[in-house]
C-alpha cells in the first residue's frame, strides 16, 4: 500500500533538498532519490491527520525527551535545518503535549529566536539544564553532539532515579502489607477467641490477656487515635515542605537518617557530579554550571551548599575548599575534583567521580534490600508466632484441666 514519506538529503551541489514523496516503501524512497541525484539523509514515514484515540499525552516525562533529543540530534548532524527538523519530529511524536510543545518551539524560531530562547519558554516540558546546554551548543556550532550528551545525561537521571525509588518502594510495600495483616489479625481474628475465652471463665495466661487488651485498643478508640496521628504527621510534612525553611529542616533529617540517608548522599554526590559534569564539558561556564546543578538538586541542604561553592568559585577560590567546607561531599570527592582542576580535566573527573557513584548506589540498594527481607521476616515471624501462642495458650491449659 503506499504511503506518504518525508525526506530530505544533499544535492550534488552540496545543498539541502528536502520534500515529499508516496512510494511503497522508504527503500524506494531512497533509490528514487539517487535516480535524482540526491543523496538521502532522512526518510521518514509521515504521521497520519487522524489523531491517536488512545493516546494520553497530557504529560511530557524523560523517556519523551530522550527520544526527541535523540532523533533531532540525528537530523542536526544530518545537515537538516532546525525548523524542518522541528516540523518533520512535531508530527512524529506520540505524546501530544509535547508535539504541540514542538510547534510552538518551531514557530518562535521560524519568528528569527535562537532554539535556545524558544526552549526557555517552556519550562515546564525542558529543564534550565537542557535550556543552558542547548544555548552553548549554538554558541559554539556543535548543537548535535550537545543533544547527544543531553539525552545520555537524561537516561543515566532516569535510571539513578528508579534505584532509589526502587530501594524506597519495596521496604514501604513489604512494611504496609504486613501492618494490615497485623491489623486484621488485631482486629477482626483475636475479637472472635476473645468472646470464646471470655464464656469458658477462670484466669487467662498474661500473654493472652495482654493480646486481648491490645486487640480492644486498635479496634476501639486507639485505632482512631493512631490513624488520626498518622494522617496528622503526613499533613504536617506536607504543610512544612511548602515553605522555604520546612524543606530545609526536612531534607536535612532526610540526609542524617540512618540507612536511607547514606543511600540519599550517594545520590547526591552522583546527580551533582553528572550535571556539572555534563555542564562544563559543554561549554557552560563554571559559575552558570553550579547555579544550574544547585537549582537541580532536589534537595534544600545540598542547593544551599552548591550556592555556598559558587559563592566562593565567585570570589576567586578553588573547588574542592568551598567543597570540603560544606561537609556534605566526602573527602574523595574534594581531591579527586582538586585533582581535576589542577590537570585541566575537570569534566572527565566529574564524569568519573558520577559513574563510581553510580555504582556506589547500586551497591547500596542491594545491600538494603537483602538487610531488609530477612529483617522483616524475623518481625512478621516473632509478631505472628506470639499471637498464635496466645491465642493456643487458654486451650492447651483447658486441655489439661480436662485431663
Amino acid at each position: 500500500m503506499p504511503t506518504t514519506f518525508q525526506w530530505s538529503g544533499k544535492t550534488i551541489k552540496g545543498t539541502i533538498a528536502s520534500g515529499e514523496m508516496v512510494a511503497a516503501s522508504k527503500e524506494e524512497v531512497m533509490a528514487q532519490l539517487r535516480l535524482k541525484k540526491i543523496t538521502p539523509t532522512v526518510v521518514t514515514e509521515k504521521a497520519a491527520a487522524k489523531p491517536k484515540l488512545f493516546s494520553m499525552g497530557g504529560k511530557v516525562n524523560d523517556k519523551d525527551i530522550v527520544v526527541f533529543t535523540r532523533q533531532f540530534s540525528t537530523m542536526i548532524d544530518a545537515g537538516l535545518p532546525l525548523v524542518q527538523g522541528l516540523d518533520i519530529l512535531s508530527t512524529q511524536v506520540e505524546n501530544k503535549a509535547l508535539a504541540k510543545t514542538l510547534a510552538t518551539i518551531k514557530a518562535d524560531v521560524e519568528s528569527g529566536s535562537t532554539y535556545a530562547d524558544a526552549l526557555r519558554k517552556h519550562p515546564k516540558v525542558f529543564s534550565e539544564l537542557y535550556v543552558n546546554m542547548v544555548a552553548a551548543g549554538e554558541a559554539g556550532g556543535i548543537l548535535d553532539t550537545i543533544l547527544n550528551r543531553l539525552a545520555g545525561y537524561i537516561e543515566k537521571a532516569m535510571k539513578l532515579k528508579k534505584k532509589v525509588k526502587g530501594a524506597m518502594i519495596y521496604p514501604a510495600v513489604i512494611t504496609f502489607v504486613a501492618v494490615a495483616v497485623l491489623a486484621i489479625i488485631m482486629i477482626f481474628v483475636v475479637p472472635v477467641f476473645a468472646k470464646m475465652f471470655g464464656s469458658m471463665g477462670g484466669t487467662l495466661p498474661l500473654p493472652t490477656r495482654i493480646l486481648i487488651n491490645v486487640s480492644n485498643f486498635v479496634a476501639g478508640i486507639g485505632g482512631l487515635i493512631i490513624a488520626g496521628l498518622l494522617v496528622g504527621f503526613f499533613i504536617f510534612i506536607g504543610q512544612m515542605r511548602k515553605t522555604e525553611k520546612g524543606k530545609l529542616v526536612i531534607d536535612g533529617v532526610f540526609l542524617k537518617s540512618p540507612v536511607f540517608g547514606m543511600i540519599l548522599r550517594k545520590v547526591a554526590v552522583a546527580k551533582f557530579t553528572r550535571t556539572l559534569g555534563t555542564l562544563v564539558s559543554s561549554g557552560v561556564p563554571i559559575l552558570d554550571g553550579l547555579e544550574i546543578t544547585a537549582k537541580t538538586a532536589g534537595n534544600k541542604v545540598l542547593e544551599y551548599a552548591i550556592m555556598d561553592v559558587r559563592k566562593a568559585v565567585a570570589e576567586g577560590k578553588t573547588l574542592e575548599e568551598p567543597l570540603a567546607k560544606a561537609k556534605v561531599f566526602p573527602p574523595m570527592v574534594t581531591h579527586m575534583i582538586a585533582v581535576g582542576e589542577s590537570t585541566g580535566a575537570l569534566d572527565a573527573m566529574l564524569s568519573k567521580i558520577a559513574d563510581f557513584y553510580d555504582d556506589e548506589v547500586d551497591n547500596a540498594v542491594s545491600n538494603l534490600t537483602s538487610l531488609l527481607e530477612p529483617l522483616l521476616m524475623v518481625f512478621l515471624g516473632t509478631t505472628v508466632g506470639f499471637i498464635v501462642v496466645s491465642l493456643y495458650l487458654p486451650i492447651f491449659k483447658m486441655g489439661s484441666l480436662i485431663k
